[in-house]
């Protein structure tokens, strides 16, 4: 009995514990000795109450923690999350005072695998960016008529059929090179590196397009890899990506001269369309009939206008001057006609490419209907005016005609001349005795010998 009396110590000697001040020493301990530190595992037990913060359990084949995560921490978390996924979370270890629970405040969470694999681009794309390769100074412009289209990609996936097809669509004069590579898994970034190099060091082609169809980001991850990255941006060629699908960004699409949100696109934006080309190739031919013409008119007016002053000493020269001032006026005319209706053509023509473009049927069926009606009145007053002005030459033809000398020939009048320097006699006295002459009739010349003069 004094033996087991011996081995209790004395009340006073004891140190006594409330559990309160237990669990907040403990608290406190672990919260001093334990770093944030990064915990992976599924999560189970989930609550969202009013509060706004979370509540849930992560758990592995062997073990679980309890976690907690207040609400001004869970607002930033890109995802909702939900029983039986695997997450990666960062927190601290501490203890729920009333409850003695042993608990992790979560301060960030992830999803587990994209997670990784998320912080991993972000750092390889610091790393690249700081080193200049997604400058847009080095983004080279590309060819605007490729003569030949190299294609990076699997050459038995979706994405090359939807290349070719888009191609043969838009612009069939190009030839299309195909450099066979894997998308996909651990020798998918090797081979397009190897597909890049022999693109560059043949330069067979103008333009390269490097391509996938759609996938995760696990799918995606060779064009996220660094040797890929840096292959594209020492392309010899201009290079043009399409990744995966619009929402998917890859480090090769900032690397790249141009990115297009799909294959398709890439494709797209390699290649003009042919129907723009030839409307342009269109307006370009119609530009040069106008020059052409104008050119002409305006050579016609200068041999019309030599050609009159040829004239000016010819006794019908006002008549003639009068001729060719209605001539004038006809040529202003038809070149203000002409003018009028290439400005309307042109003008109904642009107004049907913006028709084109913006495709709403019945406003392109009454701007034909309404183009129809416009045209006809513009050639009725055309033909209207042309034959107003073929009239007024008509008249002023007919009115040279009754004027002109030789119809006072034609009455049985004539007009003599001296042989030696043509002039014109009007007087017997300026003639010699032996003289030669010449007769103008109204069918012929007569050449004689003066034998005689009288004043009658």
């Amino acid at each position: 009995m004094s033996t087991a009396a011996s081995a209790v110590s004395p009340p006073s000697e004891r140190v006594v514990y409330t559990v309160s001040r237990l669990n907040r020493e403990v608290r406190l301990l672990l919260d001093q000795r334990m770093p944030v530190l990064w915990v992976e595992g599924e999560i189970s037990n989930l609550a969202q109450p009013a509060s706004g913060h979370w509540y849930f359990s992560l758990k592995d084949r062997e073990a679980q923690v309890r976690c907690c995560m207040f609400r001004q921490r869970n607002v930033s978390v890109g995802f909702a999350p939900r029983a039986g996924q695997q997450v990666l979370a960062r927190g601290r270890v501490s203890l729920y005072e009333p409850r003695g629970d042993f608990q992790l405040i979560v301060e960030h969470l992830e999803e587990a695998g994209l997670g990784r694999l998320q912080r991993e681009l972000e750092r390889l794309k610091a790393k690249l960016a700081a080193e200049g390769l997604f400058d847009a100074a080095l983004k080279r412009p590309l060819p605007r008529f490729p003569r030949r289209i190299g294609v990076v990609t699997s050459p038995t996936g979706a994405a090359i059929r939807d290349i070719l097809h888009i191609l043969r669509r838009r612009y069939p004069p190009a030839d299309v090179l195909i450099y066979p590579a894997l998308v996909q898994g651990a020798a998918a970034a090797p081979s397009i590196v190897d597909a890049l190099s022999l693109a560059s060091a043949r330069a067979e082609c103008d333009v390269l397009i490097v391509a996938r169809g759609g996938g995760s980001l696990e799918d995606l991850w060779a064009f996220n890899d660094e040797r890929v990255v840096r292959a594209v941006r020492a392309a010899a060629i201009p290079v043009v990506a399409g990744i995966g699908h619009e929402i998917d960004f890859t480090l090769a699409d900032f690397a790249a001269d141009a990115r297009a949100p799909t294959p398709s696109g890439a494709a797209e934006l390699a290649t003009p369309d042919r129907r723009e080309v030839l409307q342009a190739l269109t307006k370009t031919a119609d530009r040069l009939r106008v020059a052409c013409s104008r050119e002409l008119r305006a050579y016609a007016a200068r041999v019309a206008s030599a050609a009159a002053c040829l004239k000016l000493a010819h006794p019908g020269a006002r008549l003639q001057q009068q001729a060719q001032r209605v001539d004038d006026l006809e040529q202003r005319v038809a070149g203000a006609l002409a003018s009028r209706l290439h400005r309307d053509g042109r003008r109904l023509s642009e107004t049907f490419a913006r028709l084109v473009r913006l495709s709403p049927e019945h406003r392109v069926r009454e701007c034909r209907v309404r183009l129809a009606a416009l045209a006809a009145r513009l050639r009725h007053a055309a033909e209207r005016k042309l034959a107003g002005m073929k009239h007024r030459i008509e008249l002023a033809g007919r009115t040279l005609d009754s004027v002109s000398p030789l119809k006072t020939l034609d009455r049985g009048y004539a007009i003599v001349t001296r042989a030696a320097d043509s002039a014109v006699i009007t007087d017997a006295d300026s003639v010699g005795i032996g003289e030669e002459i010449e007769t103008r009739l109204a069918h012929g010349r007569l050449q004689a010998r003066v034998t005689g003069k009288s004043d009658t």
